[in-house]
């Protein structure tokens, strides 16, 4: 099969490698469509340290059953599916508890950061566990079921904080998943929501997928500006998309006494905390890692029409062309949001 793998960082190979052959409890997919991650374009850099060449990436996929597993009684060769990132065991404490992204035997597609390698969907055919597959309505696109996964991470940073009706909301961020968790705010009740990014082109997208205001930090003082407009009080919640220190600092600032903040991104290992203003204003921080149980709830508000996609998809391209848009996302010089590889 044909597949697009990272042979080393900055460097695609686009060729045959051995076509994958499932296990007992495994199903074979025909990838139709796989979207490139932000931590993709990370890893292809080396800059995350979880993509160590040689490597298939891709991890946000569709596509139809192509052979499935002797022990695989529940799925059919020729079913549209889509399926989560997250390669859980099933049987240990955390899995046990549905606790599934935090399993203490979790792997990750398309990643490979020392203490294992598990080949992703940038390929023909990806090989996954049965119980992490997901049916797809007929009227779903291939392209559009491969947001299920990115949305599905929305879903859960969003559920973390559990925003309630009415409340007033801060996503830092507008990359794919702050557009994700501001409709996912939206969706939930938040009264008004405003979005902070220094790329106006992404508030603009941001504008029309339903953010209330856009901040754009240098042009404005972000913290000042939520207050003022919230009667000097702050927001209620707070959605830190970016992983490193300056927002989250902004994200805390931001909100209210007794505010809650959820931290989704992670681009930096590591960040200075305001700690006495985390204790002193009692803010409640949530971190939030890829998602737990709400696959299905994704892929049902994509069928339902309830999360807009086409204002977020850049680009479809084929995947012998991958090398040259991960090139064009890793360097930022365009306004892209979510390129998708079809093999």
């Amino acid at each position: 099969m044909k597949a697009l793998t990272l042979t080393a960082y900055n460097e695609f190979e686009f060729g045959d490698v051995p076509r994958p052959v499932p296990g007992p409890d495994e199903v074979v997919v025909r990838v139709r469509a796989c979207g490139i991650c932000g931590s993709d374009v990370h890893g292809y850099d080396g800059t995350s340290g979880r993509r160590i060449p040689p490597i298939i990436m891709g991890h946000e996929a569709s596509g139809e059953i192509a052979e499935v597993g002797a022990a695989v009684t529940t799925w059919r060769v020729g079913e549209r599916v889509t399926f989560d990132s997250t390669v859980y065991c099933g049987s240990c404490d955390y899995c046990r508890d549905g606790q599934v992204n935090l399993c203490s035997n979790r792997r990750v597609l398309g990643v490979s950061c020392g203490d294992y390698r598990q080949h992703g969907a940038f390929a023909e055919y990806v090989t996954v566990p049965a119980r992490i597959l997901f049916a797809l309505p007929d009227h779903l696109t291939f392209e559009q079921a491969a947001f299920a996964e990115p949305l599905s991470i929305a879903l859960h940073a969003v559920e973390r904080v559990r925003p309630q009706p009415g409340e007033t909301a801060l996503v830092i961020g507008a990359g794919v998943i702050g557009l994700l968790v501001l409709q996912v705010l939206k969706m939930k009740g938040c009264g008004r929501v405003f979005v902070s990014d220094l790329n106006e082109a992404r508030l603009a997208i941001a504008r029309s997928t339903g953010a209330d205001e856009v901040l754009v930090p240098g042009a404005v003082d972000v913290v000042a500006e939520v207050k003022r407009r919230t009667g000097g009080e702050g927001c209620d919640l707070s959605m830190e998309c970016v992983g490193f220190g300056p927002a989250v600092r902004t994200a805390i600032d931001a909100v209210r006494k007794g505010g809650r903040v959820g931290l989704v991104g992670n681009l930096a290992a590591t960040c200075d905390l305001p700690l006495q203003q985390v204790v002193t204003r009692e803010i409640s921080l949530y971190g939030s890692c890829a998602s737990s149980g709400e696959y299905q709830a994704a892929v049902d508000a994509l069928a339902a029409g309830r999360i807009q996609t086409a204002a977020l998809l850049s680009a479809v391209a084929p995947l012998d062309e991958g090398a040259v848009w991960f090139d064009r996302l890793h360097s930022g010089r365009e306004p892209l949001i979510k390129v998708i590889l079809q093999p």
